[in-house]
């Protein structure tokens, strides 16, 4: 293999130890090589920090074991020249495998300059990803909760979801709170608790919360109605805090909410997830490849097998899913076009990734240019020719010949 690299160092990193291989020595000769091992903590990752310094190494490399290489990362990044690599592209031939060779092996690897490295976003991104993540957790967490109210009151035979919509708004809360305390409701107690419209439904609720409501069910709503007060504050703060983060980009911001489809919150997982320098990927089919949203390529012996999509990321992915239902149901929208158009010949579910394939490419574009979305319209396919011609391309298309005869009509 060809040197490019004078003086640089694989890492095997493990929760406990980190194995360090230097190599350094002229490009046209056999470099020399220096191992030792280092403790995670933070000392032993200063003192790897000083012997690469020692050595003079310029680029170091790493494999993206699960999370115990993020502080190795961040006591190193400052210094050196970084490259995380995917654990799948760099194995080495099976059967004599140890930490020592695992990092003699990336470091030649990266000597040669044959590791692709994989996207690790700046410190202020990753803590927005941090963010983001965690806030669709506590979103999951809190339509958790909401169910398992719902199913109470069902057990209990309390049919306030009959006649209101939310009861999580304030006069269903206002309810909920007066169950929980056991408090038996007059038509005009009811009348006072509750908001707009429904104090026109008073007979109806002083009906539906007659019920057979137990100790036991009063104890469990209060159970979940705490926990979902805590989560709701939770929320408020994470949402807080990411939307400071996201002060620096709110020219991104204005550029992608004219996406159809896209608003705010789907901005911020967005650029959670791919950061706003797009110079970090290779071009907008890289990226959609990078977030498992490209159609799968195995083909062998002319046949073609499965081109299911790869697994991606599972953040990105479902953002843009849900964009891409989203803007399906705009009007007038290129997007849209493009949705109804797939869905025709593969279904609902093929229609929403590919959707969501061409809102990525379209994000990547925008941010690489720094321009904004331009609306083309729903019939953008045929505007730039005349129909005629497009059918004729499409009947073509499905292997048939067409001759046109022009007739002129009286």
């Amino acid at each position: 293999m060809e040197a490019i690299l004078e003086r640089c160092a694989g890492l095997d990193v493990h929760q406990e130890t980190v194995v360090a291989c230097v190599l350094y020595g002229d490009l046209d000769h056999k470099p020399k090589q220096e191992i030792r091992t280092f403790s995670t903590t933070t000392k032993g990752l200063l003192a790897l920090h000083d012997g690469l310094n020692d050595w003079e190494c310029t680029h170091v490399a790493m494999e993206s074991t699960g999370v115990y290489w993020k502080p190795v990362w961040n006591i190193l990044e400052e210094q050196f020249t970084l490259i995380l690599a995917n654990a799948r592209r760099i194995k080495n031939v099976p059967g004599r495998k140890t930490d020592v060779s695992d990092a003699a092996w990336i470091a030649q690897l990266l000597r040669s300059g044959l590791i692709t490295p994989s996207f690790v976003p700046p410190a202020d991104i990753r803590n927005m990803r941090d963010l983001t993540r965690y806030r669709r957790k506590l979103l999951r967490d809190a339509t958790s909760e909401k169910n398992r109210i719902h199913k109470i009151l069902q057990d209990a035979n309390l049919k306030l979801t009959t006649y209101i919509s939310d009861i999580f708004g304030v006069s269903g809360r206002a309810l909920l709170e007066c169950v929980i305390n056991g408090e038996v409701l007059e038509a005009d107690e009811i009348k006072e608790k509750v908001k707009t419209s429904l104090k026109r439904k008073v007979p109806e609720l002083l009906e539906a919360l007659d019920g057979r409501l137990k100790k036991h069910h009063r104890m469990m709503l209060g159970l979940h109605m705490e926990h979902l007060s805590f989560v709701e504050k939770q929320l408020k703060k994470v949402e807080l805090e990411i939307d400071r983060l996201l002060e620096p980009y709110s020219a991104s911001i204005e550029l992608l909410v004219t996406i159809p489809g896209i608003q705010k919150d789907a901005v911020a997982v967005i650029l959670a997830e791919i950061g706003n320098d797009m110079s970090c990927f290779g071009g907008d089919s890289q990226i959609a490849a990078w977030a498992g949203l490209s159609p799968g390529n195995n083909e062998s012996a002319g046949k073609k097998k499965s081109s299911k999509i790869a697994k991606g990321n599972k953040s990105l992915k479902a953002v843009l899913c849900q964009a891409a239902w989203a803007a399906s149901k705009t009007k007038g929208t290129r997007v849209a076009s493009f949705f109804y158009r797939i869905q025709k010949r593969r279904g609902q579910k093929k229609a929403t990734i590919a959707t969501a394939h061409l809102l990525l490419r379209i994000i990547y574009q925008m941010l690489k240019d720094r321009v904004p979305y331009c609306e083309v319209g729903w019939d953008y396919l045929t505007s730039s020719q005349s129909p005629v011609d497009y059918w004729i391309k499409k009947i073509e298309a499905q292997g048939f010949k067409v001759n046109v005869i022009s007739t002129e009509v009286s």
